[in-house]
C-alpha cells in the first residue's frame, strides 16, 4: 500500500470511487442527488481539498480529502473495501493532525462504527439541509 498526494489525472478515478461508494453507503438518499454532485466534486471540492490516494500494486483504490482539520471525504473503491485501506488512510492523516472533525450520516452505520472504532466521538447531531438527513458531527483528538 502506498499513500501519496493525488495527481490531477486521477481526479476522474476519485470521482468514480466517490460516486459508486456514495450510492451504496448512502442508499437512503436518491441517486439523482449523487449524480448532481459529480461536477461540484470535480470543480469545487477536490480543488479546495488536500487529497491523498492509496494505491495497491496496480491502481488507486481509495482517497481521503482534508480541508484544514476537517475530513471532507474518505472513500475506498467498492471492490477493495474491508481490506484495511480506509484504516491506513485515516491513520496517515492522524499522524499529521492533532484534531480532526467530520460529519457522517446517522444512517451510514458502517461508517459510524468505523469512526467510533478509530477513536472518534460523537460531538453533536445535525441535519444536512441538502438531503434532509440526520448526521453526526464527530471529532478525534490526539492524546
Amino acid at each position: 500500500m502506498k499513500i501519496r498526494v493525488n495527481k490531477k489525472i486521477e481526479i476522474d478515478k476519485m470521482i468514480d470511487i466517490w460516486y459508486k461508494g456514495s450510492l451504496i453507503a448512502h442508499n437512503f438518499i436518491d441517486k439523482d442527488y449523487w449524480k448532481s454532485q459529480r461536477s461540484e466534486m470535480k470543480e469545487t471540492y477536490f480543488p479546495m481539498s488536500e487529497n491523498y490516494v492509496i494505491c495497491n500494486k496496480k491502481e488507486v483504490v481509495g482517497f481521503i480529502s482534508m480541508v484544514d482539520n476537517y475530513l471532507a471525504a474518505l472513500f475506498i473503491d467498492t471492490n477493495h473495501q474491508g481490506k484495511g485501506y480506509g484504516k491506513e488512510l485515516l491513520n496517515f492523516i492522524k499522524e499529521r493532525r492533532t484534531n480532526i472533525q467530520l460529519k457522517v450520516y446517522k444512517k451510514n452505520d458502517e461508517a459510524v462504527k468505523f469512526y467510533l472504532r478509530s477513536g472518534f466521538i460523537k460531538k453533536e447531531e445535525l441535519l444536512d439541509e441538502q438531503t434532509a438527513e440526520g448526521e453526526f458531527l464527530m471529532e478525534w483528538k490526539k492524546v
